[in-house]
């Protein structure tokens, strides 16, 4: 495989594609766009290309088809010689169910069992497999690869993917803890390993993802043996519209009492809580922040539970890991958010942990690098690349396909 190749990346929603052109070697991408309100009446395309920023609307009603068509005839034709550079096209997939362990290169039998996941993850799946037949169309000469955030938490052990229900209910409908977001955290633990210049295999991390939605993982020797997500994306930490961890019987109340729908119920979990919920003003983290300086109490109060229950998860996850090498914060918030984070800290200054106020403030914006005060325990930044573990996975299949 050449030092030139790439990988076209997708990330496919329900009303959305974000792409991208990778190169496996590097991660930096030539070109990254997306296309949004899809299936709207007012759909739209933005893009940049080598640093050159251009957007279009699209027809009422476009949808993954066509942006995956736009891209071709007037993105890729920028730049003519790429497409004979490219190799393969990468899919992100949220849910591959107890199927896939690991990243595949996409056949029917695959499409199927991802069609099958899609009661797992009714938003995210069907939205993927659109994305994977448009360029599947598009580009029928490339193998085309499926990347599952499940994947790299399926070295979960049985005591931590369990739920305390009839066993019954796994073993005949594979009701279990999952977990989400594990490019993510495949990649900074990765990541966090080669900063502290230690084996991977000898590493443990704690990784907390945060953004609007939010998970974390125990991460031993570079698998995942815990994480916060569970048989979908709603358990586990607050987040931006999702109320994470909550009592089970206050479910059966809303229903029983005040007579609240299954399909009220889905809104108001994923939808209406979280910091939306709490502070009745957002569920954008920069915007809540800004809210506390000018004294809203319940922006204040979104963040603090929101920071609290983060800490919570980081003093449980010392468990199953027993020594922690280091604690990463990475996504949107934990990239950007220094108040979160310092915030956090704060609540685990029983275990030791001090923040470096002065390299806390500076970590943002792309920064990498170590926000904890030299001789305690070590807490980094790493932002984020799950569209260059896509671009990875998809070359070194594509690599062991064409030996």
């Amino acid at each position: 495989m050449g030092a030139t190749s790439q990988v076209l990346i997708f990330n496919t929603g329900s009303s959305s594609l974000k792409f991208a052109v990778v190169d496996p070697s590097t991660g930096l991408d030539i070109v990254s766009g997306i296309g949004e309100s899809l299936g709207s009446d007012e759909p739209a395309l933005e893009w940049e290309c080598r640093g050159v920023e251009q957007a279009r609307k699209l027809a009422s009603g476009s949808g993954h088809r066509e942006v995956i068509e736009l891209l071709v005839s007037d993105v890729l034709s920028e730049l003519p010689d790429l497409r004979q550079r490219l190799v393969a096209v990468g899919h992100r997939v949220v849910h591959g169910g107890e199927h896939f362990a690991n990243s595949v290169i996409i056949d029917q039998e695959v499409i199927t069992t991802i069609d099958q996941c899609s009661a797992l993850a009714p938003l995210h799946n069907p939205a993927a497999l659109a994305g994977i037949r448009a360029a599947q169309a598009a580009f029928p000469e490339l193998p085309q690869v499926a990347v599952f955030d499940t994947a790299f938490h399926q070295t979960l052990p049985e005591h931590a993917f369990l739920y305390a229900l009839p066993f019954s209910l796994y073993r005949d409908h594979r009701i279990r803890r999952y977990g989400m977001h594990g490019t993510s955290h495949r990649f900074v633990s990765e990541r966090a390993a080669m900063l502290l210049g230690k084996p991977l295999e000898e590493t443990n991390t704690i990784t907390a993802h945060l953004g609007n939605g939010a998970s974390i993982t125990a991460v031993k020797g570079g698998a995942s043996v815990d994480t916060s997500m569970g048989m979908t994306p709603l358990e586990g930490l607050v987040m931006g519209t999702r109320c994470g961890d909550i009592d089970p019987g206050l479910l059966l109340h809303l229903v029983e009492t005040l007579g609240v729908t299954a399909a009220e119920l889905n809104r108001l979990l994923n939808r209406e809580s979280g910091l939306l919920g709490i502070s009745g003003l957002s569920n954008d983290c920069r915007e809540l922040e800004q809210a506390v300086v000018d004294g809203h109490r319940g922006a204040l109060l979104a963040l603090e539970i929101f920071s609290y229950r983060l800490a919570k998860y980081i003093a449980a996850y010392r468990v199953p890991l027993r020594r922690v090498h280091a604690l990463v914060f990475t996504g949107g918030i934990g990239e950007n958010s220094s108040w979160i984070r310092a915030r956090t800290m704060h609540w685990l200054g029983a275990l030791s942990y001090e923040l470096d106020s002065e390299r806390n403030d500076k970590m943002r914006f792309g920064a990498e690098g170590a926000i904890s005060r030299e001789g305690t325990p070590t807490v980094l930044v790493i932002p984020t690349n799950e569209e260059w573990v896509i671009a990875r996975d998809a070359a070194a299949l594509v690599q062991g396909e064409n030996r």
